[in-house]
């Protein structure tokens, strides 16, 4: 029986227990349409209609051991297309992307049928986005953390990618009217605001570290094509930003290390904090990708240090993640000691716009 889901902010109907690879791969297209981006929209749409041409694709899609869609899989094989056109594999995909046609039915059935070795790849590893607009809703937040007692800040990202988020106070950031990180930075992020400017004092981070299982390096021009190849295509303004942070990094290097992200913040929070310092825990798009018994772990974790903090050693966790029902995504603190959990709020997944509701 058809059922209607409202999914992502708008509405699809299916059927779910026979939802193929195909119809994840609209739907993808769907929600950049949505989004604002019509011509991946486009591509995704085409490469649905062309899966077949892709047989060791389709295999890998059509046999996909978990969810398609909370594991990013359409935009995993988008990333790969847009590598495709990136090094000129198929000059008429590659020329379809430099005009953003829409019209691209042909290029990408044959980027499909040419490369679907290649497009295998970019379906085994997962998504590696690392979007630093982000990055203002979690500056917004710092915000709150660092009113409440005057604690410099102590930042701990999970699954940080290749950091680019670790450098935050080195971007520059209006926040509402409110200015924040590094004025002259070359990398300025600058989200539509809907609501208040957020209160709050500038936050003082005196360390930022991260966790990735596998951690982009910014130096190295293979990770770096991958992070710029998840970036949507129509949306070059994006593009450029994560180019000038690439470049930021290399310059002021950031602290991620290889390991699971729960072993790695269990071992973090295991000793005592420093005095007037606040830890705080970040992840952006995290959850996610964590099975179930991690995310219970993961908040067994935070509970527990959070138990163990005090005022002059607080801790914080600041998660912009999906809702439950996947149709927004929320900017949540949580603050101990006590536990005060706040929606502060509503955020664009990609960062370029923020509905505060918050203080």
């Amino acid at each position: 029986m058809a059922t209607i889901k409202v999914e992502m902010g708008f509405q699809v109907n299916h059927v779910a227990a026979v939802r193929t690879a195909a119809d994840d791969l609209l739907r993808q297209g769907q929600l950049a349409r949505e989004l604002g981006s019509p011509f991946i929209a486009d591509v995704l749409g085409a490469a649905a209609r062309n899966l077949h041409l892709a047989p060791q694709v389709k295999a890998i899609l059509d046999n996909w051991p978990s969810d398609r869609l909370s594991s990013a899989a359409a935009l995993r094989l988008n990333a790969g297309l847009h590598h495709v056109a990136r090094i000129g594999s198929v000059p008429a995909l590659s020329a379809a992307y430099a005009r953003l046609d829409g019209n691209c039915e042909h290029a990408v059935a044959q980027a499909m049928r040419q490369c679907d070795t290649m497009l295998t790849g970019w379906l085994a590893r997962p998504t590696q986005t690392n979007e630093i607009a982000r990055s203002a809703a979690i500056m917004a937040a710092l915000r709150l953390v660092a009113m409440r007692d005057g604690s410099a800040i102590d930042l701990l990202e999970l699954g940080a990618s290749a950091g680019l988020n670790l450098n935050l106070a080195r971007y520059s950031h209006d926040l509402g009217g409110i200015s924040a990180g590094d004025p002259a930075s070359p990398v300025i992020i600058r989200p539509q605001w809907f609501g208040k400017a957020p209160a709050g004092t500038p936050a003082r981070i005196i360390r930022a570290r991260g966790v990735d299982l596998a951690p982009p390096d910014a130096n190295d021009p293979d990770d770096c094509e991958r992070l710029l190849a998840f970036v949507w295509a129509d949306q070059r303004d994006r593009l450029e930003r994560q180019r000038q942070a690439i470049m930021l990094a290399r310059l002021h290097p950031v602290d991620v290390v290889r390991h699971d992200a729960i072993d790695w913040l269990r071992a973090s929070l295991a000793s005592p904090g420093m005095d007037g310092v606040c830890r705080t825990v970040v992840h952006t798009m995290f959850h996610q990708y964590l099975p179930q018994d991690r995310r219970s772990a993961l908040s067994e974790i935070l509970e527990a240090a959070g138990a163990a903090s005090t005022a002059r050693s607080p801790l914080a966790c600041i998660a912009l993640e999906w809702d439950s029902a996947r149709h927004e995504v929320e900017l949540i603190l949580t603050t101990w000691p006590g536990g005060h959990r706040a929606k502060l709020a509503v955020v664009h997944p990609y960062g370029a716009w923020i509905r505060w509701l918050g203080p």
